[in-house]
Order: structure tokens, then C-alpha cells, then sequence
């Protein structure tokens, strides 16, 4: 019988994507992977250090593991495990921690799979981190997260993510336009690019700081690449999100109409305080650039409340700032003080209570924000890319430009796209629709 291997993936996009790529190496090794409620003989959870809510959650998933079964081999990767290591190893149960650069080796490190009195930890100094691992997550869903970037150079005073991954690197041109073949092989529609600051791309290709090649370079090649039907931005910085591009996105034949751009705060003030590179006059511009070129286009917009300093004036700033923007949903966080940033020093601490009604505030915000442009869109023409879960008797899909549908189960849509015409947003919140060809039975 072959070993068993289950898998968690805490946090981003990019975790997902190295979840897959860690998941094939096993499979490689023979093992089988299973759901991670059942029963297995290795347990990996991918870590996230973003927020003090996903340190607190690596404890619960390590209790779920062993009440799965008590005498499994319980690894712990990732960003927390890079940050933190000893805190990992201490987590009862916790058998084996691998940081930064060890944890696509984590195979070399599974000998005999026996439980350890300690938690064993491998981790390097974060200047290691200066190598490229490509990835990409297939098999799970209609869609893949296909990694392009890593690390960070930026110094923003609230992240850990440069200590937990190191500087900016890229994989090189010819790996990505591979990786998406083989996406695209798979009969996989959607790639969504994913990477820790992925207009960054280019930089240390060739492992070190030469540049070759742009995030403009990177979307036209992509776009020319055949078989993928959809190509999706995640997120991308604002002063790093070209008007080159965006005419790019707006002909392209792939990329969809959907950015997803962190704000962070819309109190300059704010802004200098948590080392943005760029003000909120320039987010503005960037709004703008996309509404006149795509007037249809999906933008989604980070931000962070209770920064330090960040007093009720600047919070209405934020608020009737981002109120303004004709933008479509909000990412709201919560700020955590983070060990070893500098915003953990800054005098001007925001209450906890105070956080959390600011948060409830932009959420709410969130939801007006959606609801119209979910309105805006009734009476449109879009393409919808189905979904592979029966929810309640219904299934799901996205439009191109991120409109959430449903329609009554029907498996033989799962993973086919369909042209749509939107006709009114049902009691839940999702597009309801009419389809626009007659090649599917409505059952």
C-alpha cells in the first residue's frame, strides 16, 4: 500500500500554487494524496505569517491532523515557518518545520515518517532565499494559480513577507510560457498569475539583479500563448501597474478585465507612515486609466485599518476616499502588530475595538460597493467559466470580469464556457442569468 498525504494551504494565492507544486513532488515519490480530513500518514500544512489569525489557526489544523490519526507525521512550511521556526516546533504534535528554501525538498527530509519527541527544524537565514522555485496549482479547480515572482524588495513598515521570503526574484520567461502550456494541456481555461509582487517580475531571472524582461513583456508573451482562454492578474502594485499594460489588458486576446490593486490607506499621511511607494493621487490615475479603456472592468482594492497613527480624520479619509472610487469590492485587514516590522515600534497604537469597528465599517462598505457594480452589469453580455461544485442544487461560475453566477445544477457545465446574458442579482447576492446559445440543456 502506498503512503498516504494530505495537505493545508493557509493564505494566499501563492501558497496554493506551491501547495500543488510540493503535492506533485510527493506523488512522485509514490505517495498518494488524500482529502485532509481522512485519514493519512504525513500531514503538510503551508503557513501564512500575514495575520496574527493564521498563526492562531496552525494550532487547530495540527489538532484536526492528529484526530485524524494520532500517529501520523505532521510537517509545517511556509511563511510562519520561515518566521518563526521554534514556535512551530513547539506545537504539540508538530514533527518536522522547513523554512524558505527547504520546503520544495521536503521529500529529502521524510525518512522513516516516526513521530519525533521534538519538533525537528530545518531553516535558513532568510539571505539564502535568493533561489527560484516555479509552481503552479492544477487539479483542484477549473482554474490554476500559476506562481511567476517571489520575494519582495519593498520595506512596507507593516510586512513580514520580505523576512519570510526573501528579496524579489522571477522565474525566467521561457519556464512561465512552459508552465502555462502545460496548464493549458490539462484542459485547465483560467491561469491566474500569481507571486508575492508580481509587477516586480523580471528582476533576479538570472539570479541576480539583471533585467531582461518586464511585466509587460510577460503579459504580451502570455497573451500569445494558444490553448489558454483565460489569463487573470492577481495582485499588482499600483505604482507597478503600467498604462502599458493596461492598454495591453484592454486588446488582449486572454487577459480579462479584472485588477485587483492594493490601497492599503487613502490618507497620504498614512501612506508615508507604512513606506507605500506611491500617494493616493497616483491610485486615482490608475482608477481612471482602467474605467476609460474597460468601463466594464472588475477592480478590487486591499485595504488596512488601525495602522498606528491612523486617527478618526484619517480613517474617513479612507473611507470617503475608497466611498469615491468607482471600484467594486474591498479586501479589508485588519492590522496585526507583526514581530521584527517596524509599525510594532510606532507610537499611536489604534485600540483593538477601534480596529474592529473600522473594519466592519469598510466591509460594509465592501458590500454597497459590489451590489452596484453588480447592478451595473445587468442587461450585459458576458462569458461565464462554470465552476466544478454542486452548492446546494446550484452550480457556480465567474464572468471575465468577476461576477459571481449561479444556475441550477447541471454537470454539463462543469468547466465549459458559456455566453450569458445578465438579467438580476438573486436574493444571495449572485448574478442570475439567461444563456445566450442553445448548445446546453437547461435541465
Amino acid at each position: 500500500m502506498n503512503k498516504k498525504v494530505a495537505f493545508y494551504t493557509l493564505g494566499c494565492k501563492l501558497n496554493f500554487s506551491e501547495t500543488s507544486t510540493i503535492a506533485r513532488g510527493f506523488l512522485n515519490e509514490g505517495f498518494d494524496r488524500v482529502d485532509f480530513s481522512e485519514q493519512a500518514d504525513i500531514y503538510v500544512i503551508n503557513t501564512c505569517s500575514v495575520t496574527e489569525n493564521a498563526d492562531k489557526r496552525f494550532k487547530t489544523i495540527v489538532k484536526q491532523a492528529q484526530k485524524a490519526n494520532s500517529k501520523a507525521f505532521i510537517a509545517a512550511v511556509g511563511c510562519y515557518a520561515q518566521l518563526k521556526p521554534e514556535e512551530l516546533a513547539d506545537v504539540h504534535g508538530v514533527d518536522l518545520v522547513l523554512g524558505a528554501t527547504e520546503k520544495f525538498k521536503i521529500t529529502d527530509y521524510i525518512n522513516d515518517l516516526s513521530k519525533n519527541d521534538f519538533g525537528e527544524v530545518h531553516s535558513c537565514e532568510i539571505e539564502e532565499a535568493d533561489f527560484y522555485v516555479g509552481s503552479y496549482s492544477i487539479g483542484d479547480r477549473t482554474r490554476a494559480f500559476l506562481k511567476v515572482q517571489d520575494g519582495c524588495d519593498y520595506k512596507c513598515t507593516y510586512c513580514t513577507i520580505p523576512l519570510a521570503r526573501g528579496i524579489s526574484r522571477s522565474d525566467t520567461m521561457g519556464n512561465v510560457l512552459k508552465n502555462a502550456r502545460e496548464i493549458s494541456s490539462q484542459n485547465i481555461k483560467e491561469i491566474v498569475l500569481t507571486g508575492v509582487n508580481i509587477g516586480d517580475y523580471g528582476k533576479g531571472e538570472f539570479g541576480n539583479k539583471k533585467h531582461e524582461h518586464t511585466f509587460l513583456d510577460l503579459v504580451s508573451q502570455l497573451d500569445k500563448v494558444e490553448g489558454i482562454e483565460r489569463l487573470r492578474i492577481s495582485s499588482i502594485e499600483p505604482n507597478l501597474l503600467k498604462n502599458e499594460t493596461i492598454e495591453l489588458v484592454a486588446k488582449s486576446r486572454a487577459f480579462v478585465p479584472h485588477f485587483h490593486i492594493p490601497l492599503q490607506s487613502g490618507s497620504n499621511a498614512i501612506l508615508k507612515r507604512m513606506k507605500r511607494r506611491y500617494l493616493r493621487e497616483l491610485y486615482v490615475d490608475r482608477v481612471a486609466k482602467i474605467r476609460e479603456l474597460m468601463p466594464h472592468a472588475c477592480i478590487g482594492v486591499d485595504v488596512i485599518v488601525g495602522f498606528p497613527g491612523e486617527s478618526d480624520a484619517h480613517f474617513l479619509e479612507t473611507y470617503h476616499f475608497i466611498n469615491a472610487l468607482d471600484v467594486a469590492y474591498l479586501h479589508v485587514f485588519t492590522y496585526s502588530e507583526r514581530d521584527r516590522t517596524e509599525a510594532v515600534d510606532m507610537d499611536g497604537v489604534v485600540p483593538k475595538a477601534v480596529r474592529r469597528k473600522r473594519s466592519k465599517m469598510l466591509r460594509g462598505l465592501s458590500v454597497k460597493k459590489r451590489r452596484a457594480f453588480y447592478e451595473s452589469q445587468i442587461g450585459t453580455s458576458r462569458t461565464v467559466l462554470f465552476e466544478g461544485e454542486n452548492k446546494d442544487g446550484y452550480i457556480h461560475g465567474f464572468t471575465e470580469n468577476y461576477v459571481k453566477v449561479k444556475t441550477p445544477w447541471n454537470p454539463e457545465l462543469v468547466n465549459t464556457l458559456q455566453e450569458v446574458e445578465l438579467t438580476h442579482i438573486d436574493d444571495d447576492g449572485c448574478m442570475r442569468f439567461e444563456f445566450l446559445n442553445a448548445k446546453i440543456l437547461v435541465h
